[in-house]
C-alpha cells in the first residue's frame, strides 16, 4: 500500500511539474518563438525593401546598370550581365555552352534570362509596377524567396518571378532572379 502511494506520488509531483512548465512557456515567449518573430519581421523588411528596389529601378531615368549594381549581389549582377550579352558582339560576351560551364554551378541557367533584360524580359515598357510580392520560403535566418508579379501597365504583358533576397552587411541584396518566361 506504501508502494503506492509513493508511486501515486511521484507521479503528481511531476504532473504538477509539467504544469508548471506548461505554463511558464504560455507566460514567457521562448527564445524559438522570439526567433520566429524576428524572421518573420526581417521577412517582412526584405519585402518591402524589395518592392521599393524594383519601382525604383524601373522609375530611374539615367544608370540602370549602376543601380542594378547596388541592389544585387556581386555575383548575381556578373551572372546576369553575362546571361543578357550571351552570343552578343561585345567584350567579354559568353556563348551560351561557355555560359552554362561558367555559371552552371551556382545558379540553375535555364532560368538565367538569356539575352533579356534584369526583372523582365521585355526591351520597352512604359510603367512597370509590382502586382505581387510574397513570401515564398525563408532559407536560415537571411535569405529570402519571393513570388513577384511585375506588370506593364503599357502592354499590360505580366512579369512572373521567382527572387531570392539575401541580407549581408546589414543591407538586402537580389542573389537570384528565375525568369520562367
Amino acid at each position: 500500500m506504501i508502494k503506492y502511494v509513493i508511486v501515486a506520488s511521484l507521479f503528481l509531483i511531476m504532473g504538477c511539474k509539467d504544469v508548471k512548465k506548461t505554463n511558464e512557456n504560455i507566460n514567457n515567449p521562448s527564445t524559438e518563438n522570439k526567433e520566429v518573430n524576428n524572421v518573420k519581421g526581417e521577412a517582412e523588411a526584405a519585402q518591402n525593401w524589395l518592392k521599393s528596389s524594383i519601382i525604383n529601378y524601373f522609375k530611374a531615368d539615367m544608370d540602370q546598370q549602376k543601380i542594378m549594381q547596388d541592389i544585387t549581389t556581386k555575383n548575381y549582377y556578373e551572372y546576369k550581365t553575362d546571361a543578357t550579352n550571351v552570343d552578343m558582339d561585345v567584350d567579354g560576351s559568353l556563348s551560351l555552352k561557355e555560359f552554362q560551364q561558367k555559371w552552371g554551378n551556382k545558379y540553375n541557367t535555364k532560368y538565367a534570362g538569356i539575352n533579356t533584360g534584369f526583372l523582365i524580359s521585355a526591351q520597352d515598357w512604359t510603367n512597370i509596377e509590382v502586382k505581387k510580392c510574397e513570401l515564398d520560403a525563408i532559407s536560415g535566418d537571411e535569405a529570402f524567396v519571393f513570388d513577384v508579379e511585375l506588370v506593364d501597365d503599357g502592354s499590360k504583358e505580366v512579369f512572373k518571378r521567382k527572387i531570392g533576397v539575401v541580407k549581408k552587411d546589414n543591407k538586402f541584396l537580389i542573389a537570384d532572379v528565375i525568369e520562367k518566361d
